[in-house]
């Protein structure tokens, strides 16, 4: 594409400077003609130098605004694409040295599109049929793991409880001291034991169950802020129907952000919002959290490597910003590619 680019650029750009020279040339000497005998030998040189540069400076300043206003349209294009618009597309009628370019980019980006399409529908099949073949056994290793976490860590956080309560019969050996650690030990045991019922409500069977996406955040979001003492804000934007799996995959990034919130954030309020553009679907979390800076969080902490994975199994992708002090916004974005059943 390049070479093809710098060929015929090259002979337009020849082909100006050639007839700015010619134009500049004819004209200087039309000037010496008609003023031989108003002005001497060297005023005469002077003026005609005067003429070249001004016309030559005129005819380089018109291509390259030509040619730059070719490239913007190559740049702007290139965004678009890069934003997730494979629909864009670049008119090269009139453009003699950039039509090849232009009709090139519209044969990669339509290539890119067919491939993302392609990616996007077998990354929902391999979903499904995961889901399907797996159900049985998650459902049963979930309810194993409920009893474990109830059976093992419920009974020693009760016992945590049970000797953070008797101390304060060691106040009379010191007061200040035992008064201290049984505030301590007391926080401790109440919070470990949110956290439990938190594990086991997350082991519990899928909330989407036999219903939309829609409908199992009306139901899970709210309660599950209330468990956490949050105060939550959903904010539902989506027009159209979601496929099976766009809908199972968001919903499990949507409880792994959640739990990040109460695990790493202590957020008072947060905000999950469902929002959508022609190219993209975009669920965004924000909270109110301490917030961290980047480089102190090791690889693969809060969950963004498993968000990740998750979008991108669907063409899509996710990032987090956060700023100590300031809360945290996670971002995904999927890509509006391959509509599942709505699609032949």
């Amino acid at each position: 594409m390049m070479v093809r680019f710098l060929r015929s650029g090259k002979w337009e750009l020849v082909g100006i400077f050639v007839i700015s020279a010619v134009a500049a040339s004819l004209l200087a000497a039309f000037m010496w003609v008609a003023l031989s005998n108003q002005f001497s030998t060297a005023n005469l040189k002077l003026l005609s130098g005067i003429v070249l540069l001004l016309v030559s400076g005129a005819f380089g300043y018109w291509a390259a605004q030509r040619i730059g206003r070719r490239l913007d349209t190559l740049h702007l294009a290139l965004k678009q694409v890069v934003n997730g618009n494979y629909e864009m597309r670049i008119n090269g009628e009139g453009h003699s040295s950039f039509s090849e370019i232009y009709q090139e980019f519209n044969t990669l980006v339509q290539d890119m599109e067919t491939k993302m399409k392609l990616l996007q529908r077998m990354g929902e099949e391999k979903i499904l049929i995961e889901s399907a073949s797996n159900e049985a056994a998650v459902l049963e290793e979930r309810k194993r793991l409920a009893r474990d976490l109830h059976d093992t860590v419920s009974q020693q956080l009760f016992a945590i409880h049970m000797c953070a309560s008797s101390l304060p019969k060691l106040s009379e050996a010191n007061p200040p001291q035992a008064a201290s650690v049984m505030n301590q030990l007391i926080d401790m045991s109440n919070l470990a034991q949110k956290q439990m019922r938190n594990f086991i409500a997350q082991l519990r069977p899928m909330e989407l169950e036999g219903r939309t996406l829609q409908e199992a955040l009306d139901k899970w979001f709210p309660d599950f802020c209330r468990q956490n003492q949050i105060q939550g804000m959903l904010e539902w934007r989506l027009r159209d129907q979601l496929s099976e799996a766009k809908e199972h995959q968001l919903f499990l990034i949507i409880q792994e952000a959640m739990a990040n919130v109460v695990k790493h954030a202590k957020a008072q309020n947060c905000t999950l919002t469902l929002t959508e553009n022609e190219r993209q679907l975009v669920m965004m979390l924000i909270d109110d959290g301490a917030g961290f800076k980047a480089d102190e969080v090791k690889s693969g902490s809060y969950g963004l490597s498993t968000m990740q994975e998750r979008a991108q199994k669907l063409g899509g992708g996710a990032d987090i910003v956060s700023k100590v002090g300031s809360g945290t916004r996670v971002k995904v974005t999927i890509p509006k590619i391959y509509k599942g059943e709505q699609e032949t």
